[in-house]
């Protein structure tokens, strides 16, 4: 470890021995292993405060996270830090942290192709579509080329864009891919390849980025020698989080900004790799010091978020794992209680027990958003969702369709990406089939016409709509002329997001019976909106790194939220931490789900995924087991499966657990003894001579 700069020993007397050595590294390629709630964070943006009291210019400092909102707070931690080193230059300290390179690996891709596409000959105006956008032109391949219409199966829109994707991230060719994890579409390898190359060749026409063209681009770019040289000389530090989270394609970047490991750092935790589905590899940072030569690894054990009893029993769960870095955590919160196993008889009273447990924690003073129920599949969570409307608790549920995903927001997001790029042929198939008595085929024909005109918007003026259309075109094609005028970017994007907004509404009303409530989001799309320079800023930003949930919108345009108590899926909560933290479904079949049993390492993704939801605990953990499944969810329908508790609690944890029923006899309803003496058939009597003569 390197001294401490005099200017920052204050600063970093806050930091235990191993974050100082970690902060204060010098020479060659630098592995953090952070254990859950060990100060990561904290530790990377001193590392990036070490690095600039140095003498690196911040400009020159990549900081690759996973989504912005991480970026975002690692500068303002930076920006604190820099600060507190300036004592009076503030202005000059902000500005030094503002010019560091922040965001995640796609959003930085994007800023580089277009600063230095042209290089490489990608025009800088290309415009970025996201996942849904992808499926959607797969999909419309798919019908043109004409495949999986001779009445046997073929895969689905978002199978394809998976196995693309899959293949693009791994850098694998597609038999590979098939044969460990589609083996069913092997025999379409063929068609597989031409519709992959129509998809190629047609995001190319329409001049159109997706998420993995972003990553092959750079990669490409890193890849030349000239290029390589480039990025090289653009920065001279690259700190990368999450680094168990990186694929195939993401690791090879950084191999070629920093061959040989020179001012790379990367932190990460093996035990938290979950993301395989993705594409993603534990194999990144269990081989990194195997990659790069003279690398130091420090191990952050200290945990600041968990009672110790909770940090036993997580600890033991992963120490089961067949391959992994060798820590402890621990915790000077000494005292606590040990984690409970809750046995309930079934989903229902699964659900009975949380929502009673999450009332007695708010009656206690903890509120309800700082509890979260956890789980595999969002389906686990549907029992508990009918009780929590039933007994009026308010709750949001993250982890099924992103903010960005739903329709109405598709909808007004494809009016700006046309008028952004008039290539985008998928974004203009959308809005034009959005009018009434346009469909698909005369949609394709205005998309040929606006082609043909060079794209200009006024080409559509001369169009004879339908009858049914009649009312919207002349108003649409006004919209979409503004839209792509030189005086529409001075108004500012949230001028623009109101124009469609207000074309769009009685269309909204038409399409959805629950317009209003999709309304308000968009009202809430506007208020953000009014944070971006520019309506290429705000597409980027938007699509690259989407609000999640509705929520999220609120709080970015400084909107106050009432309590409500977070479900989540376990991917989804990773990152985050609460007070009390309820699991639910540990069972072998829901976890490790029975989708994941085929391969010693699918079974070790599924034990990190649990560890990563323990883990999220701070001072309240309750792991439910039920142990009957009724089938179709219904206490009615007598048929149903015993459960077997779920692998990942063995014999050696289940004593740091404390075990215990949902409901103790006392805690029961049961009937008052009394002394009746009308009996049913009485009662039944008494009805028939109701109906006797």
């Amino acid at each position: 470890m390197s001294e401490i700069p005099p200017q920052l020993e204050d600063l970093f007397k806050q930091l235990n021995p191993e974050q100082q050595a970690a902060a204060c590294h010098d020479a060659g390629p630098l592995l953090i292993i952070a254990g859950a709630g060990t100060g990561k964070t904290t530790t990377l943006s001193h590392r990036v405060a070490y690095l600039i009291a140095q003498g690196i210019d911040p400009s020159r400092i990549l900081l690759l996270t996973f989504s912005r909102r991480a970026a975002n707070e690692m500068v303002r931690r930076v920006d604190a830090l820099l600060r507190a080193m300036s004592a009076g230059r503030e202005n000059t300290a902000s500005a030094r942290s503002r010019s560091i390179w922040g965001g995640t690996f796609h959003s930085t891709a994007a800023r580089l192709l277009r600063r230095y596409g042209q290089a490489i000959g990608l025009p800088d105006d290309f415009t970025i579509i996201d996942r849904s956008d992808a499926e959607d032109l797969m999909s419309a391949l798919r019908s043109e080329l004409d495949l999986g219409n001779n009445g046997k199966k073929f895969p689905r829109k978002g199978t394809l864009l998976e196995i693309y994707s899959r293949c693009v991230n791994t850098c694998s060719k597609l038999e590979p891919i098939l044969e460990r994890h589609y083996p069913w579409c092997l025999k379409h390898a063929d068609e597989l390849k031409k519709l992959f190359q129509a998809f190629v060749d047609r995001k190319e026409k329409q001049n159109i980025l997706d998420y993995d063209d972003l990553l092959l681009f750079w990669h490409a770019l890193a890849a030349d020698p000239a290029g390589g040289k480039l990025l090289r000389g653009q920065f001279e530090a690259v700190l990368v989080d999450e680094y168990q989270d990186t694929n195939i394609l993401q690791s090879g970047i950084l191999k070629n900004i920093c061959p040989d490991g020179a001012g790379l750092t990367v932190v990460g935790d093996d035990a938290q790799s979950i993301y395989s589905f993705r594409a993603a590899t534990v194999r990144n940072i269990l081989d990194f010091p195997q990659e790069y030569e003279g690398t130091t690894v420090v191990t952050l054990e200290e945990n600041y978020r968990s009672t110790q009893p909770i940090l036993q029993a997580t600890n033991q769960i992963i120490d089961e794992a067949h391959e992994r870095y060798e820590k402890n955590l621990w915790s000077s919160k000494i005292s606590g209680e040990a984690p409970c196993l809750v046995d309930c008889s079934d989903n229902n009273e699964q659900a009975d027990f949380v929502v009673q447990q999450v009332l007695e924690h708010r009656e206690a003073g903890i509120p309800l958003n700082q509890q979260a129920v956890l789980f595999r599949a969002s389906h686990h969570s549907l029992s508990l969702e009918v009780e929590l409307a039933r007994r009026n608790i308010a709750y949001h549920k993250y982890g099924g369709l992103k903010f960005i995903e739903t329709a109405h927001v598709k909808d007004l997001m494809a009016y700006l990406r046309l008028a952004e790029n008039p290539r985008d042929a998928v974004s203009g198939l959308r809005v034009l089939t959005l009018l009434p008595g346009i469909g698909q085929k005369k949609a394709q024909q205005l998309i040929n016409l606006l082609a043909e005109s060079q794209f200009r918007f006024d080409a559509w003026s001369e169009f004879k709509p339908p009858a049914a259309t009649v009312e919207h075109w002349p108003l649409f094609v006004r919209l979409m002329k503004n839209l792509s005028s030189p005086q529409s970017e001075k108004r500012g994007i949230s001028a623009e997001v109101h124009q469609v907004r207000t074309f769009y509404s009685p269309l909204l009303d038409q399409q959805y019976d629950n317009a209003t409530s999709r309304q308000r989001d968009l009202e809430q799309l506007e208020q953000v909106a009014s944070r971006f320079s520019s309506r290429m800023s705000f597409l980027e930003e938007i699509t690259l790194d989407p609000p999640s949930s509705t929520q999220d919108v609120s709080a970015a345009s400084g909107a106050d939220d009432d309590d409500f108590l977070v479900l989540s899926t376990i991917h989804s909560s990773k990152g985050l931490e609460w007070d009390a933290v309820y699991v639910l479904q540990a069972a072998d079949g829901s976890i490790p789900s029975e989708m994941s049993l085929e391969s010693e390492d699918e079974i070790d993704e599924e034990r990190r995924l649990f560890y990563v939801a323990l883990t999220r605990a701070k001072n309240w953990l309750y792991v439910c087991f039920p142990h009957r499944q009724y089938f179709q969810n219904r206490r009615w329908n007598q048929a149903h499966s015993y459960a077997q508790l779920t692998r990942f609690v063995s014999p050696k944890t289940i004593p740091l657990f404390q075990r215990r029923p949902a409901f103790s006899a006392d805690a029961l309803d049961t009937p008052q003894e009394a002394e009746i003496e009308t009996t049913a058939e009485d009662i039944r009597k008494n009805i028939r001579n109701m109906w006797s003569a």
